[in-house]
C-alpha cells in the first residue's frame, strides 16, 4: 500500500532542508532598521533576500526539491511555469546540478527576464498570454516528455525550502514577536509560519498581499475582494493560491493585511533611500503593510523579508520620481498667462526667487479653454523640499497668475 501523499512541511523537514541547502544559497542578512523603526514606533528588522544570487527566496525551495530527486529522476529533465524568480531559480540550480531544465513563460514575458533565465541554461517555452496557458503547457510537457515538475508553491519540498528562511531570521534575532510576510502563492508563508510557530508558540505571522489580488485572503477569509489589474507587485500577483498553501496559512496565519499600490511604491523608494537597497514590489509588500498601518504594529519586534528584488530599472526609475512628487519635491505647474513679452519672463522670476529649479516648459496655446490671447505654461520642477514650491504657488498667485498643481492621487 503506497503511503500518503504529504500535504505539509513539519520544523523537522524544514531543518533537514536547511542543512541539505547549505553552501548553496547564501545566508542573507538579518538587520534591523534603525531609521525604519523610529519612523513606524517599532522594532524593524529586514531580511535580505533580494541578495540571493538571482535576488530572491526561491533559490532555496527549488534547491531543495531538486536535491532529493533520484538519479534517474535528473536525468529526464524538470519543467516548471514562472515568470520570475522561480524561473531563474530552478534554471540555476539545475545547471549547477547538471539538471536539464526547461521553462514555459507566457509570451508577455519581459524579455529581460528570458534573456535571464535562458542565460542559466534553461530550455524557455514562450506559450499564451497569461500565466495559467503556461502553467497548463508545462503540465503537458510534463506528461509528454517525462519531466518532473516544480512547482513553485503547492509543494512540500518548496515550502520546506521557503521555511528556512525563518530559521534564519529567529536565530538572529529570537526576540521577534511578528513576522510580516508577502503572500502570493502561499509557499513561503507556510514554510515560514510552520518554523516560526513551532519554534515560538506566541509569535504572530501577518500575511501581506497586494490589494489588487487579494486571493488568499478571499479563500481563507472568505472574502469578495475583485482580482486584477496592473500591480508594481508582479511576483505577489496570483489569481488562484495554492491548494496545499492555503490550508497552511488558514492554520498558522494570524491576518492577511491588504496593501494599495501606492503604499507598495514608498515602500520599495524608502528601501533604496533609507536602507540602499533595491527590492521588487513583491518583496517591498511587508514593509508597506507595516508603514502604511503604524498603528497595527507599535511597539512590535518586527521581522519582515525582502522577499525579491528583480525589478525593470526603467519601473525603479519611475517610483523613485513617484515618490519625490508625492513627497513635494518634484511638481507640475500649469500656469495661465498673457501671451505676450515678458510673461515668462515674469513667471521663471518667481521660481529664481524660490530657488526652484525649472526641469521642462511647455506653452499650450491652441487646446485650452483660456481665451485666444492667452496661454497655459506647464512647468515641471524640482525643489530642495516641499515647503518652497508651497511658497513659489503663493508668490505666482500673489503676481495675478492662475496656478494648478498636478496630482498623481
Amino acid at each position: 500500500m503506497d503511503a500518503p501523499t504529504k500535504t505539509r512541511p513539519t520544523l523537522d523537514d524544514i531543518k533537514t532542508a536547511a542543512e541539505r541547502i547549505k553552501g548553496s544559497v547564501i545566508r542573507t542578512p538579518m538587520m534591523k532598521s534603525y531609521t525604519l523603526s523610529e519612523i513606524v514606533d517599532a522594532e524593524v528588522w529586514l531580511k535580505f533576500e533580494n541578495l540571493q544570487f538571482t535576488a530572491a527566496y526561491k533559490e532555496r525551495g527549488a534547491l531543495n526539491k531538486l536535491l532529493q530527486l533520484t538519479d534517474t529522476e535528473r536525468a529526464r529533465g524538470v519543467v516548471a511555469a514562472s515568470a520570475g524568480n522561480h524561473a531563474q531559480a530552478v534554471a540555476y540550480h539545475g545547471r549547477r546540478l547538471g539538471i536539464p531544465v526547461t521553462i514555459v513563460m507566457p509570451i508577455s514575458t519581459p524579455m529581460i527576464k528570458v534573456t535571464q533565465t535562458e542565460g542559466h541554461g534553461a530550455n524557455v517555452v514562450l506559450h499564451g498570454e497569461r500565466f495559467d496557458d503556461a502553467y497548463a503547457h508545462a503540465r503537458e510537457l510534463e506528461e509528454k516528455h517525462g519531466y518532473i515538475f516544480v512547482h513553485p508553491f503547492d509543494d512540500v519540498a518548496v515550502m520546506s525550502g521557503a521555511g528556512t528562511v525563518a530559521l534564519e531570521m529567529l536565530e538572529d534575532a529570537p526576540d521577534l514577536d511578528m513576522l510580516v510576510i508577502p503572500i502570493g502563492g502561499g509557499g513561503l508563508i507556510s514554510g515560514v509560519a510552520t518554523a516560526a510557530k513551532a519554534l515560538k508558540p506566541g509569535i504572530q505571522v501577518v500575511g501581506v498581499e497586494a490589494e489588487l489580488y487579494p486571493s488568499m485572503k478571499n479563500v481563507v477569509e472568505n472574502g469578495h475582494g475583485a482580482i486584477g489589474g496592473d500591480t508594481l507587485a508582479e511576483g505577489i500577483a496570483v489569481k488562484e493560491p495554492g491548494q496545499l498553501t492555503r490550508a497552511i496559512i488558514a492554520d498558522l496565519v494570524d491576518r492577511i493585511d491588504l496593501v494599495a499600490e501606492r503604499d507598495i511604491e514608498h515602500a520599495v523608494a524608502m528601501l533604496v533611500n533609507i536602507e540602499k537597497t533595491i527590492v521588487e514590489g513583491a518583496g517591498a509588500a511587508g514593509l508597506a503593510a507595516i508603514l502604511a498601518q503604524p498603528e497595527r504594529f507599535r511597539g512590535r519586534k518586527i521581522g519582515t523579508t525582502l522577499c525579491g528584488g528583480n525589478i525593470d530599472t526603467h519601473l525603479l526609475a519611475n517610483v523613485l520620481v513617484r515618490e519625490l512628487v508625492r513627497c513635494g519635491r518634484i511638481a507640475r505647474l500649469r500656469i495661465a498667462a498673457q501671451d505676450r513679452p515678458g510673461a515668462l519672463a515674469a513667471i521663471t522670476a518667481k521660481f529664481h526667487e524660490c530657488g526652484v529649479n525649472i526641469i521642462e516648459t511647455n506653452h499650450h496655446r491652441i487646446f485650452t479653454r483660456l481665451p485666444a490671447k492667452d496661454t497655459v505654461i506647464e512647468v515641471e520642477c524640482e525643489a530642495r523640499d516641499s515647503q518652497a514650491i508651497e511658497t513659489l504657488i503663493k508668490r505666482l498667485v500673489g503676481a495675478g497668475f492662475n496656478v494648478e498643481r498636478a496630482e498623481l492621487d
